[in-house]
């Protein structure tokens, strides 16, 4: 019997060599699985699709409608253990376009113990998404199409999306380096591009990249260094972190500085939180700098400024994004390509989970039309 890693290996080597081939005859179970590859508003039934197939070609005798072992018959198993075993590792290695954690634990999927029909209602969204996983597990179950075939069937059009993404990423930047002239953006005109980028839909990790961007240009200027990022979905009870952002002297592994974004108004319970984050945490740091894209309330600034004192000479601040932003551009006029640079590479580098490809096509395109718009009136 070969082993699921050996099984995925084998369905990516039967597509891999040609993509426009189809694996599966059957049209409407092709479109069908392409649909479930291709839906931006949930990436979980690629995952549920990949594991679910991916245990049935594994071992024959399964339902694959049953990937809950708390369905207690000899034919079910744990989805969940085929999707965080195999599946996780196999779509970082290919860089596929999917979520980076299980889909057993989204609210569709958690807590259930029941056979996985078409008739099922899953509560999930889109609902046409989770009913189109179901009827091909229910092709499959009823032998109108292999898993095996299923699994190389969505590893192919996973390939696709991620060749698709790259090239539209790569025309992007190509775009942008036949503006380049001689005067770079001013640092009004960079403000402007990162406000309309955080302006767009799912950008709650923007803020982070921004103060990372910023250390990361003026990293030797300062003496400091910011400390490679959490993940996104990671909670800092998890990684050890006191904050999003962590700040540490140059050849010292000393945290000095600690930020924490927030894309809403910061609250008195927020700096409580942190507050005891700080004591519990064994590392003694000298500010905790809270950055918010909301306005900030003064009655928040007044009592973040009383607490330096009160837990031992730590400052705590409220400090505005934007504001953030362009003090920090205008300190460091000169390194304000370096930071737009360092802003564009960080958006670049993060997983689809966090800043989706949307997100980073639109930063290449807002990007694009102001170089455009520098361009022209130097004409």
């Amino acid at each position: 019997m070969s082993t699921p890693a050996a099984i995925l290996d084998l369905a990516f080597e039967k597509v891999v060599g040609d993509l426009t081939q189809p694996v599966i005859n059957d049209a409407v179970i092709s479109k069908h699985v392409e649909f479930v590859c291709r839906n931006p508003q949930n990436r979980a039934g690629i995952r549920l699709l990949l594991a679910c197939c991916l245990a049935k070609s594994h071992r024959s005798n399964l339902d694959i409608r049953k990937p809950y072992t708390e369905i207690s018959d000899s034919d079910c198993y744990s989805g969940r253990t085929y999707d965080e075993a195999y599946i996780t590792g196999f779509i970082n290695k290919h860089e596929l376009p999917c979520n980076p954690t299980t889909a057993f634990l989204t609210p569709a999927l958690r807590n259930r113990n029941i056979v996985l029909t078409p008739e099922v209602n899953l509560v999930g969204k889109p609902p046409i998404l989770y009913k189109t996983v179901l009827q091909i597990l229910d092709n499959v179950h009823q032998s109108q199409v292999f898993a095996e075939d299923i699994l190389a069937e969505t590893i192919r059009y996973l390939l696709i999306i991620r060749n698709e993404n790259r090239q539209r990423i790569a025309s992007l930047i190509a775009n942008l380096k036949t503006l380049k002239g001689a005067i770079p953006l001013s640092s009004e005109a960079i403000v402007k591009l990162i406000e309309q980028h955080l302006n767009c839909p799912n950008s709650s990790r923007l803020p982070v990249l921004i103060v990372a961007a910023a250390y990361t240009a003026a990293s030797s200027y300062l003496g400091q260094l910011a400390l490679p990022l959490a993940t996104h979905n990671a909670a800092d009870e998890q990684t050890g972190a006191l904050g999003d952002v962590e700040i540490m002297l140059l050849n010292n592994e000393n945290v000095i500085t600690s930020y924490e974004m927030k894309m809403k108004k910061v609250t008195v319970d927020d700096i409580n939180r942190a507050i005891q984050k700080i004591r519990n945490s064994p590392r003694k740091i000298d500010n905790y700098i809270f950055i918010t894209t909301e306005q900030i309330d003064l009655s928040v600034k007044d009592y973040a400024a009383g607490i330096y004192e009160r837990i031992g000479g730590i400052e705590f601040v409220v400090l505005d994004c934007i504001s953030f932003l362009r003090h920090f551009l205008h300190l460091f006029h000169r390194l304000r390509m370096d930071f737009l640079e360092a802003y564009q590479q960080l958006v670049l580098d993060e997983p689809a989970s966090a800043v989706n490809q949307p997100l980073k096509e639109a930063f290449l395109a807002l990007r694009q039309a102001a170089e455009s718009d520098k361009e022209d009136s130097e004409e």
